[in-house]
């Protein structure tokens, strides 16, 4: 087990904390790291060390942000992902896996397990925090437009945040969501995967190649192949 010595500085006093994260890691030592460096950025920050404490504790406390290492004995990260995913109160929460580097099978599984996002493990505090904050600021981002938009039997109302495929309603995840949203904006418009990167997951946030083409897999298995076109090198477009 790596052993991590937190950075000694006095804990900043950021006022009112408003949002909460929950970390679950059966390691301890990166718990205490993780911890003890987000909560000098104001944030309340709970930490589980299985799976089943961790969903004890997301009922209780309804973090806006959970981060879960995938490989956990008993209970790992994507069955509580996918455990929380069928409850309705955490549809639209906000979860990120931690995984070892190269786990692309780990990754994949996640997506398919309703995470918006995954970090790979090691990660330097400084870069983790970095990574957290720009989730964040994501999440805490809401929906201000409340019309409806509809093209090629898609119907996608943004004040419910619920989708239509020939009047059978869909439920997406958070990010599927989002990411339809800004290809049914422009119907025909080819968006650039940097563009679409700036869009669903911020400037400030990294993440892997293949998030983008995941969630397009996803997003084309529930709406129909036809309906999201692909722009070989450049991007993707909701067709007209």
């Amino acid at each position: 087990m790596t052993h991590f010595a937190p950075e000694k500085k006095d804990l900043k006093m950021a006022g009112a904390i408003t949002q909460k994260v929950l970390l679950v890691d059966d390691e301890q030592d990166i718990l205490e790291l993780l911890k003890y460096n987000l909560e000098r950025e104001g944030l309340k920050v709970f930490t589980a060390s299985n799976g089943r404490e961790a969903v004890k504790l997301a009922k209780a406390e309804r973090p806006d942000l959970i981060v879960l290492d995938i490989m956990m004995p008993g209970m790992d990260g994507v069955e509580v992902c996918n455990h929380l995913r069928t409850l309705p109160e955490f549809k639209q929460t906000l979860i990120t896996f931690l995984t070892a580097r190269g786990e692309d099978y780990s990754q994949i599984a996640g997506f398919d397990a309703g995470a918006d996002d995954y970090i790979t493990k090691p990660v330097k505090p400084k870069v983790f925090v970095s990574k957290v904050k720009a989730l964040l600021k994501r999440s805490s981002a809401t929906l201000t437009d409340t019309h409806t938009i509809e093209s090629n039997g898609i119907t996608l109302d943004m004040e419910q945040v619920v989708v239509r495929k020939d009047d059978v309603e869909i439920r997406l995840p958070k990010k599927e969501f989002e990411l339809l949203a800004l290809l049914m904006s422009k119907p025909g418009k080819v968006f650039k995967r940097d563009e679409i990167y700036a869009h669903i997951w911020g400037d400030g946030l990294f993440v892997g190649d293949r998030t983008i083409d995941v969630h397009i897999r996803k997003l084309r298995e529930k709406i129909g192949d036809d309906r999201i076109g692909t722009a070989k090198g450049i991007g993707y477009k909701f067709e007209a």
